[in-house]
């Protein structure tokens, strides 16, 4: 998987988990795990593909998303990345996952702790959609403000 994170070639999609473990579906959780989005209030940056849409899409109810610009990525890496301290992948498995990414010569964690939105989600919470007020779903360049109230 290529990360064109420095240059901004790529459009890429950040995902924020907004709701909790309880009552959750054991195959939307599963989704959620591929995704990196372990507990609430975490985000995961994630190349436009139409994999990694479907997997968006089906976990509609649990998460929002949408497209993340360059100023929001520098800032999300610079105020909340961690750093990657475990141990590497060795080429001889058949799945090639990578648990970080590297960004000015760091490796980083591929998900971001972040702090509950000053001021919340929406006015309707985060049981209704985000056309309709509230926080899940799909929000677009809106995002990039959801994320800076979250930093």
């Amino acid at each position: 998987m290529e990360q064109k994170s420095e240059t901004g070639a790529s459009k890429q999609l950040a995902a924020i988990r907004v709701r909790g473990l309880t009552g959750i579906k054991i195959n939307i959780n599963d989704t959620l795990k591929m995704l990196r989005l372990y507990k609430n209030n975490y985000c995961c940056i994630l190349p436009n593909t139409p994999a990694y849409a479907g997997m968006l899409k089906k976990a509609k109810d649990y998460i929002t998303w949408g497209e993340i610009n360059d100023e929001t990525f520098n800032l999300l890496v610079n105020k909340r990345g961690e750093e990657f301290k475990g141990r590497e992948i060795d080429s001889s498995k058949k799945i090639k996952y990578s648990d970080y990414f590297i960004h000015n010569n760091k490796k980083l964690k591929r998900f971001f702790n972040l702090n509950p939105p000053r001021k919340g989600f929406g006015r309707k919470g985060v049981k209704h959609p985000f056309q309709s007020g509230g926080a899940l779903g799909y929000r677009g360049e809106a995002i990039n403000e959801l994320i800076k109230r979250m930093v």
